[in-house]
């Protein structure tokens, strides 16, 4: 089941998944993760959170309208690869299409492009690093 959930209960798996456990929970928030209009999704399972993403409201610079980015995509280890993170990106998709935002937008890690691709986004930057974290692109889906 997809729900809306606190910034609290995204940590977890932003922690294990994206910084391989390295650093304390709390260590992982996002700058504006509690702004108003920032949201989280789980992805919840026998009472569990197994798959989280965050969307703040942020434009691309060079891309005109209304706007989301997503960030902090992960999905517990052995939930990979079974269509739960699809699942809440495209839940995403159709309430940001209610809320008439234009595109999302993402930098995607390496390992995660064929991902985003199957979604339909679309590369919008060259390669580029993030030190400690690794190769990403910026990637774009125009929803309307």
């Amino acid at each position: 089941m997809i729900k809306f959930i606190p910034t609290v209960a995204v940590l977890p798996l932003r922690n294990s998944v994206l910084r391989e456990g390295k650093l304390k929970d709390e260590e992982c928030v996002f700058l504006n993760d509690d702004a108003l209009d920032t949201f989280h999704l789980g992805y919840i399972l026998d009472q569990e959170v197994i798959s989280v993403v965050t969307f703040h409201h942020q434009s691309r610079p060079g891309f005109p309208g209304e706007a989301f980015q997503l960030r902090g995509m992960a999905t517990d280890a052995a939930f990979q690869g079974k269509g739960y993170g699809n699942q809440l990106v495209n839940f995403a998709i159709v309430y940001l299409k209610g809320q008439k935002v234009n595109y999302i937008w993402c930098n995607a890690r390496q390992k995660a492009f064929k991902f985003y691709q199957s979604l339909g986004f679309e590369f919008i930057s060259e390669e580029f690093d993030i030190p400690g974290i690794g190769i990403h692109k910026a990637m774009y889906l125009k929803i309307q």
